[in-house]
């Protein structure tokens, strides 16, 4: 029987995409969305550019006119599998047929020295960066502060680096391994990176842990595992995340890394199903918008009656780091000196434009590839790690565009290029829009990291607004 009263827990970017696609393919059904945070679903990748104050909060909503009732302000407190309810943190029962987990993701907070009294509430001046409303105490802090440690070096850290820039303030990264973006990027690019942070009057300080935070009733700076000490009055955490799994484990369900899920996302319980960053599926969780969204996808044709399943996400990451352009994928780690037995490395690096291109192909096939800062190739790169398909003898074409017809006529239909929405070329190509807007509005495109707008809009016949220049020094 299929359900007709679906509770999912969590307002995120994961839940509230399912709640969309529910009630598209079924209006009739009872969706309610119960969300922690007291404001409507917005886009959490975009939260650096609101604290650089590049957008207002309302800009980075998500559609909420689905039909599905939203309680907002409110917690999950518990779960009874037997009687198939939840409690709320107001007392509120709702029973359901079927129950979504997409309780997302909580910040890391490291345990270091200081950084936090005995009631585990963080020190004056020390933040986390996960919420609009971290985003609005980091704001209001900068207003007082002169120099604020950002610690961690991955993309959120040099996005939280970019925002507190726009505030004046002088800005240190403190990063505890070799180099930045350590996830995405090797360390020829970790350091043309690092070049590209400094030139916009960034700190830097690689390859030691941040150990104490220092200061008694407010925050004086962070101190090192090596003995440096970095001064600042205002601190940003941005050391990673992990699922938040508290409310499965209190219901008996199987959790690992994630609530563990098969390919229809459903967990143990099998009126029970997780979906986004708080979900493990073949031993993965995926920290991306397009893995949660194509799960959605799924699981909102599954809860309607279709046969889809997940097969898992094959990930693209198409970034921004403080303003400069990063497209990763697949296996980024071999070096030249890798070279034989059918692995092949192309690098290129231009330092002081800021720009990095590497591909590793295996026995002829595209197998991983970092593009930093000229993403001109990025949707020919793309297509050809997606398909797995063997290679021309030249492979200069995919980090240089204009070395055979042009980046356009590389691109073909079946090529993705919003990997966050899963819209390929051709399906842009066909949907009749002229701008960047229009294109959104139809088929979705740069409505998740929107990291693919200069890619989306080459595609269209005609451009009629201007799409956003981004500084690389």
């Amino acid at each position: 029987m299929r359900p007709q009263r679906i509770v999912v827990v969590g307002n995120g970017m994961a839940g509230a995409r399912l709640a969309d696609e529910l009630l598209r393919r079924d209006r009739r059904l009872e969706v309610t969305v119960v969300g922690a945070e007291d404001q409507p679903a917005y886009n959490r990748v975009l939260l650096s550019d609101v604290l650089a104050g590049k957008r207002a909060s309302a800009d980075i909503a998500m559609p909420g006119g689905s039909g599905a009732v939203r309680r907002l302000g409110e917690r999950v407190t518990a779960v009874d599998r037997t009687a198939r309810t939840v409690t709320t943190s107001n007392g509120t029962s709702l029973p359901y047929d079927a129950l979504v987990l997409a309780t997302g993701s909580t910040a890391l907070v490291p345990p270091v020295h200081g950084i936090a009294g005995p009631s585990g509430v963080l020190l004056p001046g020390v933040f986390v960066f996960r919420t609009l409303a971290d985003c609005a105490a980091i704001a209001a802090a900068a207003g007082k502060a002169e120099r604020a440690v950002v610690v961690g070096g991955g993309l959120l850290g040099l996005e939280a680096a970019r925002g507190l820039l726009q505030h004046g303030l002088a800005v240190d990264v403190v990063h505890g391994m070799s180099h930045l973006m350590d996830m995405q990027l090797d360390p020829v690019g970790g350091a043309v990176l690092r070049r590209s942070v400094e030139c916009l009057g960034v700190g830097v300080h690689l390859g030691s842990f941040a150990s104490s935070v220092t200061g008694t009733r407010s925050v004086t700076g962070v101190g090192l595992a090596d003995g440096r000490h970095v001064a600042g009055d205002l601190v940003v955490l941005a050391c990673g995340v992990r699922p938040e799994t508290e409310l499965a484990r209190s219901a008996g369900l199987t959790v690992e890394r994630g609530v563990v899920v098969d390919d229809r996302l459903r967990t143990d319980d099998p009126d029970v199903w997780a979906i986004g960053e708080c979900a493990q599926h073949r031993g993965q969780v995926y920290g991306l918008v397009a893995p949660a969204w194509e799960q959605a996808a799924v699981l909102a044709d599954v809860l309607t009656g279709g046969s889809a399943t997940y097969p898992g996400s094959r990930t693209v990451a198409r970034l921004k780091a403080l303003d400069l352009e990063v497209a990763a994928m697949g296996e980024t780690a071999p070096e030249l000196a890798d070279v034989g037995a059918g692995l092949e490395v192309l690098q290129w690096a231009d330092p002081a434009r800021h720009v990095y291109k590497k591909l590793v192909v295996r026995d002829g096939v595209v197998t991983g590839a970092v593009l930093l800062g000229d993403l001109a190739t990025a949707g020919a790169v793309t297509q050809a790690f997606d398909r797995g398909t063997p290679l021309p003898a030249e492979r200069l074409h995919l980090l240089f565009a204009g070395l055979s017809d042009g980046a356009r006529s590389e691109v073909d239909d079946e090529a993705v290029v919003c990997t966050c929405n899963s819209v390929t070329a051709g399906a842009l190509r066909r949907c009749g829009a002229r701008t960047v807007t229009e294109a959104a509005a139809a088929t979705r495109a740069t409505t998740g990291c929107g990291t693919c707008a200069s890619s989306v809009a080459a595609l269209l016949p005609r451009t009629e607004e201007a799409v956003p220049v981004r500084r690389t020094a």
